[in-house]
């Protein structure tokens, strides 16, 4: 079973923009959650599908366990969703040798922008570039499965 190991940050500034490397549609949407776990589905780009299982409390760690699935499977499955499905673009951007998932949400939560640095190190403050804000590790508001299910979160680098 595979770790995730990350960090939650808003955006604070537009210069991550001039660094992307690449992007990524994605549509997401959970048939399952409660704390402690989730079963997430998630299409990129329309042509590709997995499903995603994790447990686990911890701010910065969870076990997570991936499958690719059958697109046709997933998209049938989106009537199962529990929530909203979420849109958003994911733009990979490098900084120091890093490599943050910045993503920009759509439909209801636009306006919303998250990088997430998966690492199991320590990044000292300092190493994190100039454009990330406020951190939001461990605000659960913030964590997808909360986006699906809850309320828009007052956003607010």
């Amino acid at each position: 079973m595979g770790k995730e190991v990350e960090r939650k940050f808003l955006v604070a500034d537009p210069a991550w923009r001039s660094l992307v490397e690449a992007h990524i549609r994605i549509r997401q949407f959970y048939v399952a959650a409660q704390p402690g776990r989730t079963v997430r589905v998630r299409i990129s780009d329309g042509g590709s599908a997995a499903l995603t299982l994790k447990f686990g409390n911890k701010a910065r760690e969870r076990d997570e366990l991936e499958y690719p699935i059958p697109l046709a499977e997933a998209e049938e499955l989106m009537a199962f969703a529990i929530g909203r499905v979420i849109e958003k673009t994911r733009h990979h951007v490098r900084h120091r040798g890093y490599l943050y998932e910045v993503d920009v949400f759509g439909g209801v939560l636009s306006g919303l922008v998250v990088a997430e640095l998966e690492t199991p190190e320590d990044v000292p403050d300092e190493m994190l570039p100039d454009w990330l804000g406020r951190e939001v590790t461990g605000e659960s508001r913030f964590y997808n499965a909360s986006l699906a299910l809850g309320g828009i979160p007052e956003i607010a680098a």
